[in-house]
């Protein structure tokens, strides 16, 4: 068998079209600025209006930033993103489903009035707009869908019983669209990203005992930065991943080994 040369822009994603959903905030935009980084143009649906820096760090790779004022669970929303993405763009080579909510409460208080629209933006937006791609995407004969699952694809976790469930349902989304579509050029993943330091998470790494419980969790021993996220995901959506289907990929500093 003779082997390729091996070429670094295998990880390249140049002129290709990249939707991050919620890819404006968080860890959303470090996605934007990797991938754009890496030569991709990026349309971001998601509720506006968009206050956030990520359209001045997209420019700055000289990439272009869309941005889409949008419900993602508004019915007609995920067709309407797809056309809109075409229009500006002509073509849809990635989609990183990363928008979702986390709301909290006791097993009691955690009722349907909370459960509804968790799984309403967490999973079945997902659905819709992964299914909104796939037309295009098979007639491209190529194309990358990313999920953005986490440790809570693989563990429970108290005080929200629907954002487990909602991840160990887009972990089974991943493998079941990455069976029906890897014939037809498509490769469907999931990135888990364990425990960063971002905005929702301020409160528990300000608190000592909840901090340190944490840390102590971690084999790194610290907690994850955007930064950590940003080569995964662009590998994920690059050349280099051709072959790696229906996987999720833990960056978790050893989370889950402990």
């Amino acid at each position: 068998m003779a082997l390729r040369d091996f070429e670094l822009n295998w990880f390249g994603l140049t002129d290709r079209v990249a939707i991050i959903t919620g890819g404006n905030t968080g860890l959303g935009q470090a996605y934007s600025v990797a991938l754009a980084s890496a030569g991709a143009d990026i349309f971001v649906p998601s509720l506006g209006p968009d206050h956030s820096d990520t359209a001045e760090l997209v420019a700055a790779t000289g990439r272009r930033y869309v941005f889409l004022d949008t419900d993602l669970t508004a019915p007609g929303a995920p067709d309407d993103i797809v056309e809109t993405c075409l229009a500006e763009f002509g073509r849809i080579d990635i989609l990183v489903n990363n928008a979702g909510i986390c709301l909290l409460d006791d097993v009691e208080g955690f009722d349907r009035g909370k459960w509804d629209p968790m799984f309403a933006l967490n999973v079945t937006a997902a659905f819709e707009l992964s299914h909104a791609v796939i037309p295009t995407m098979r007639a491209q004969r190529r194309g990358k869908i990313i999920n953005i699952c986490s440790l809570f694809s693989f563990l429970g976790g108290q005080w929200s019983p629907a954002y487990a469930a909602s991840k160990h349902a887009m972990a089974g989304l991943t493998k079941a669209y990455c069976d029906e579509l890897a014939a037809d050029g498509i490769q469907v993943n999931g990135l888990a990203p364990g425990y960063y330091a971002t905005a929702i998470t301020a409160a528990t790494r300000a608190n000592p005992e909840t901090n340190q419980r944490v840390l102590d969790h971690i084999p790194a021993a610290r907690w994850g930065e955007p930064e950590d996220l940003m080569g995964p995901m662009v590998f994920l959506c690059s050349d280099a991943s051709n072959y790696v289907n229906g996987q999720l990929l833990v960056v978790d500093g050893g989370y889950l080994v402990r």
